[in-house]
């Protein structure tokens, strides 16, 4: 069965950094985008980094120069790297990728069970 799983979550004063980490588990044959959202309390998920296939990256301009993205296909691993957070930072991020399983062939998406972030004083 495959899974997304987060870690590196938790509280952060304003201006500090943190480290994502979602790791692919399972049996599967190819990885095409792979994607961090997060969703904070009343509002809906956002995207807040993709990365392709091709290394090719996307922000959105809330996070763009803060936040970076980055995926090590041999570890089946997707980061995010997150700078410079501000308190409107804080929600619960989520891994999603875009994989193959061995089983059904088929390309399926795939959601983590999220992690807390929270930047606070």
């Amino acid at each position: 069965q495959v899974q997304l799983v987060e870690s590196g979550g938790g509280l952060v004063q304003p201006g500090g950094s943190l480290r994502l980490s979602c790791a692919a588990s399972g049996t599967f044959v190819g990885a095409r985008d792979m994607s961090w959202y997060r969703q904070a309390p009343g509002k809906q998920r956002e995207l807040v980094a993709s990365i392709s296939i091709l290394r090719r990256t996307e922000y959105p301009d809330a996070v763009r120069g803060r936040f970076t993205i980055d995926r090590d296909d041999a570890k089946r691993t997707v980061q995010l790297q997150m700078t410079s957070l501000k308190p409107e930072d804080t929600a619960v991020y989520y891994c999603n990728a875009d994989l193959l399983p061995t089983m059904t062939q088929r390309w399926t998406t795939y959601w983590g069970q999220g992690t807390q972030v929270t930047v606070s004083s």
